[in-house]
């Protein structure tokens, strides 16, 4: 098996590999076909059946491990998979370890600092609160230590979500310290909770897709109320706090048409939506570069920067 993010046009390609989503369509001349997306830890790639009827063609599903034999070809600048045969694989042909996308950071190191950072929170209700979150609720803990930070974006593989908190986290506690303003219990609990609701906007891996949850609410109000929720089992937590802490989690996007119910009327408001964005942005263009593996200098326009990248040549 080939990882899709060594495949070029014109490669003949055979092995297994995850069928993300798959569609029937018809051509413009009335005939039909099947869309596949196929993935593999490395990515995704567009898959067209041009005769699903063929002989070589077996059955097969969303979500299921197929072997194919194809045709890497081009359109519109994207690379894409002529199936011309395939099968559903059988369990013991394939790792599900090669298939889905990972964090190269340890998970354990990763709650380990994430811990550390629980504990340097003095104010006994936002500790109590964390606490409750992160160290007592193993079967919250247990989806987010395996979730994603978004679907496409940025962080979208395994371990993604407590990667971009831990940034983001890290981040607040820099200009905390720069800047005496800065409440910094405040801030710092409103890093590590500022994404949370994300455990159920997305699904788990392999799906990793908006559910219906996510698509009515989003993931900013679910986490404002899952806040809400456990700081009205902290006994006397204080309204004010709970009302500062919700409203740095609904004005962290910073903008209303960036999907945030309110913009930010407090400095940890800011600090935290500077931050959110900051990691957002380096992580895209962490992920830019590391799939083009240093082939190109220019990367191509992208549209959460509005621009055509370059990559950074030598000094």
């Amino acid at each position: 098996m080939r990882f899709i993010n060594e495949l070029h046009e014109g490669d003949r390609i055979s092995g297994i590999y995850l069928c993300k989503q798959k569609s029937s369509a018809v051509t413009k001349n009335g005939k039909p076909y099947e869309n596949v997306i196929l993935q593999d830890k490395t990515g995704t790639i567009d898959a067209k059946i041009w005769d699903p009827n063929s002989l070589g063609i077996d059955e097969f599903d969303a979500l299921d491990y197929v072997d194919i034999m194809g045709d890497v070809t081009s359109f519109a600048g994207a690379m894409q998979i002529s199936i011309k045969r395939a099968r559903k694989a059988g369990e013991g042909e394939y790792d599900p370890a090669d298939y889905l996308p990972v964090s190269e950071n340890s998970t354990d190191d990763m709650y380990a600092q994430l811990l550390s950072m629980i504990h340097s929170v003095k104010n006994p209700y936002l500790s109590a609160l964390l606490k409750k979150l992160f160290v007592e609720d193993e079967a919250f803990l247990q989806v987010f230590k395996g979730h994603s930070a978004a679907k496409t974006v940025h962080h979208g593989f395994i371990g993604g979500l407590m990667e971009h908190t831990l940034s983001v986290s890290r981040l607040c506690d820099y200009m905390a310290g720069a800047y005496p303003l800065l409440k910094r219990d405040l801030l710092i609990s409103a890093a590590l909770l500022h994404d949370i609701g994300k455990t159920r906007e997305l699904s788990p891996f392999p799906v990793n897709d908006y559910t219906d949850e996510g698509q009515l609410l989003g993931h900013i109000v679910i986490g404002s109320q899952m806040i809400h929720d456990m700081a009205r089992e902290i006994p006397d937590f204080p309204i004010e706090l709970e009302n500062q802490l919700i409203h740095c989690i609904l004005a962290h996007h910073g903008e209303l048409e960036y999907g945030s119910p309110k913009k930010p009327a407090l400095a940890e408001a800011v600090a935290l939506n500077l931050a959110d964005n900051t990691d957002a942005r380096m992580e895209t263009l962490t992920e830019i570069f590391a799939a083009d593996k240093g082939k190109k200098e220019w990367l191509g326009y992208n549209r959460l920067f509005e621009s055509n990248i370059r990559r950074t040549g030598d000094l």
